[in-house]
């Protein structure tokens, strides 16, 4: 998800707790241990900064730090702190900053960008592809939470995040139904098989490959698939000066389910299907054949 999803998910879960009978310092520490928690598997990010991490960002980004393995290392880090800060104990401080560390690694892992939650055991990238990176459906259902405390004074404020968290979960549920469905139907006609989510609720690309043709299409359960795009993939080229040039299309070539293969005259390289748009794709490594 983006960041501001993230650091909504960490205001949510910090007012859905029941906090009227706390101190003043304890709701700062809850706050930052919120704040920090739904943010800090990101911190990967600061591995651009080396050469070796600007050529394995796509692997780098969303991997160990995503990992489920250390969902409580962080939470131990942030309660620690914490109480260095405002010297609370409360065990709620290290049990929201584990909530939130795990719904950013969660929500990350549903969208088509793939996260290591796996790490360090294991290196596969868990897709799901169910919900956008960016979902305003989310963004709507918290607005309308914050609206209705503004108006509706009298009600409890946690109940009302309380009712918003229910429903977010819901829609991620039906939006998880949905995809499972539509990949399963889809996994019967190709030998591999992507799912992106699309901003509209309900509505997927699946990207499907069978030997040299990757087909997209826009599909939901309630209607017939629409063709989108076919391109095919140079299956036979030979990729070792792509891989000698640019070591960045190896990263790629791991990373991604799986990729299209592009040999022309004047360019040789790979890229990601999935982020295909009007012909391009944003991850798409490649070399200039042509001086």
């Amino acid at each position: 998800m983006d960041t501001i999803t993230h650091t909504l998910f960490g205001l949510t879960t910090y007012g859905a707790i029941n906090k009227n009978e706390m101190n003043e310092k304890t709701k700062r520490a809850l706050l930052f241990s919120s704040l920090v928690g739904s943010q800090i598997p990101d911190i990967d990010v600061i591995a651009n900064v080396t050469e070796t991490g600007r050529i394995m960002e796509q692997m780098w980004h969303r991997g160990l730090t995503h990992s489920f393995f250390l969902v409580p290392m962080w939470a131990l880090i942030i309660y620690a702190i914490a109480f260095l800060i405002w010297k609370r104990k409360d065990k709620l401080i290290f049990f929201i900053a584990c909530l939130n560390v795990f719904i950013h690694n969660a929500s990350d892992a549903l969208n088509a960008w793939g996260t290591g939650v796996f790490e360090p055991f294991s290196q596969v990238r868990v897709t799901f592809g169910v919900i956008p990176i960016v979902d305003f459906v989310i963004w709507v259902a918290i607005l309308l939470g914050f609206l209705i405390i503004r108006v509706k004074k009298e009600i409890l404020r946690h109940k009302i995040w309380r009712i918003v968290w229910c429903f977010i979960l819901i829609y991620v549920a039906v939006q998880s139904i949905q995809g499972y469905i539509i990949l399963n139907e889809a996994n019967e006609g190709y030998e591999q098989v992507a799912l992106s989510a699309s901003f509209v609720p309900s509505q997927f690309t699946v990207i499907g490959k069978k030997e040299q043709t990757i087909n997209l299409y826009s599909a939901n359960i309630w209607s017939k698939n629409r063709l989108l795009e076919t391109v095919i993939s140079s299956e036979e080229a030979s990729l070792e000066p792509l891989f000698e040039k640019n070591p960045k299309a190896v990263v790629l070539m791991e990373w991604a389910p799986f990729v299209v293969v592009v040999e022309t005259d004047e360019r040789l390289g790979v890229y990601d299907p999935r982020f295909l748009r009007n012909g391009e794709s944003f991850l798409f490594e490649y070399i200039t054949l042509t001086e």
